[in-house]
């Protein structure tokens, strides 16, 4: 693991995610017995948007039943659950952060979806697959962590099946000038790594992939961290992964959204090309 990748797991493994999480859920009322993966919605879906962005993306790819999806980046598996019993794919998720993974197995156990999906930590660089495996690759803010951006969609490019997609919801670099940090991805600049959006078109095009779909969803992402400010904290959110300076980092993503310091796209593309 690189000196990066270090500084990376070190960020998102703020440690003592699960036992959090599990005292969350009691003070809700939730018995660690009986609990359902929509439970978990508030917490492992780390993405802007939550749950609502996932269902959004997974429709716009028109995931079916049966597919073989990979999830790039799966943090606590959110996705990866959701996929498993509401679309009904065989996905495997795979995370840099160790933590995740441990966390993402427990909670997976928790609602009886052990046997259902997969997770293994590695990096997003190396993908521990073979080529052409998968129908579709699925990654929802991962990449500002990754510098080499031609070896992410490459690897991606690679482990995707002909005709496969790729599909992302992400955080790309505005024209507003350099983002405030601390954010949720990065404490600081040196683990931050945000393009502009034409040089990512522009990259995935070159690797051969065809876009079919792009989105910006950067004042709808607005919108949802402000109806979340209003709403009030919750003992079960995105809080329990952000570690002390919390606060300070959602009020620094509501001001790059604001003053378009960073955007946000869904998007897909699909692998027509050949490298």
């Amino acid at each position: 693991m690189s000196k990066t990748q270090q500084s990376v797991n070190t960020h998102y493994g703020v440690g003592g995610i699960l036992s959090s999480i599990q005292g969350a859920l009691t003070s809700m009322g939730k018995e660690m017995d009986h609990l359902i993966p929509s439970d978990l919605a508030l917490v492992d879906e780390f993405h802007l948007c939550g749950r609502e962005s996932t269902i959004e993306l997974a429709d716009r790819a028109g995931i079916q039943p049966g597919l073989s999806v990979l999830d790039v980046g799966c943090g606590l598996g959110g996705s990866v659950r959701y996929l498993a019993t509401e679309r009904e794919c065989r996905v495997t998720g795979i995370d840099l952060t160790e933590e995740y993974i441990t966390v993402a197995a427990a909670l997976s156990k928790l609602v009886g979806l052990e046997n259902k999906v997969q997770f293994q930590q590695a990096s997003a660089l190396e993908l521990p697959f073979e080529s052409e495996t998968f129908d579709r690759v699925w990654t929802e803010h991962v990449q500002m962590n990754i510098e080499n951006k031609k070896k992410f969609y490459g690897e991606i490019f690679r482990i995707l099946k002909p005709g496969g997609r790729l599909l992302f919801h992400d955080i790309f670099l505005g024209n507003g000038g350099d983002p405030y940090y601390p954010a949720p991805w990065a404490s600081k600049p040196s683990i931050s790594f945000l393009w502009p959006v034409n040089s990512v078109r522009e990259t995935l095009e070159n690797i051969g992939f065809s876009i079919t779909d792009w989105e910006d969803k950067t004042r709808h992402a607005e919108e949802f961290i402000k109806t979340m400010k209003e709403a009030g904290p919750k003992p079960l959110g995105i809080h329990l992964l952000l570690g002390d300076t919390a606060p300070t980092k959602i009020q620094n993503v509501m001001r790059n959204l604001q003053e378009n310091r960073i955007c946000v796209i869904q998007a897909v593309a699909e692998k027509t090309g050949n490298r």
